[in-house]
């Protein structure tokens, strides 16, 4: 009988799941040093998902410009650790609980702060990461 030939996707989504657990491990032990008051704003989901934010701009630059990585870099550290470290599932619940403690102004600048926030770190890092690249290389 022959042997069916491995799945080539079976390695990406191991790869996926080893860095998610890095990623979220990491962003757990940011709670842990630096913890959310229960009535508090959520400073370290914000700065965690601000953070991951810019290190996918800078790693995006990085392989995509300069660096030919090996195929499972990027689900590695793009989609597992980074997907791990940053929180949407956290930010909604913050959000909610926000809202439903009667502070729903703060909700929305939550909202809007993490949004803006974190389009600014990609944008920065990666204009910034190109700079610093192109000042290497003259």
């Amino acid at each position: 009988m022959p042997t069916k030939p491995p799945n080539p996707q079976t390695a990406v989504v191991a790869v996926i799941a080893v860095g998610g657990a890095a990623g979220a491990s990491a962003r757990y032990a940011a709670s842990l040093l630096w913890p959310t008051a229960t009535d508090g704003f959520p400073w370290t989901t914000l700065l965690v998902n601000v953070i991951g934010c810019a290190v996918i701009g800078v790693f995006m630059v990085v392989i995509s410009e300069v660096w030919a990585a090996h195929r499972l870099v990027r689900p590695f550290f793009g989609t597992g650790v980074l997907g791990g470290f940053t929180t949407f599932s956290t930010y909604a619940v913050d959000i909610e609980r926000l809202i439903d403690g009667g502070r729903a102004r703060s909700g929305l600048a939550y909202l809007g702060l993490t949004l803006l926030a974190a389009l600014a770190a990609v944008w920065s890092a990666v204009w910034l990461t190109r700079r610093v690249l192109a000042w290497r290389q003259s």
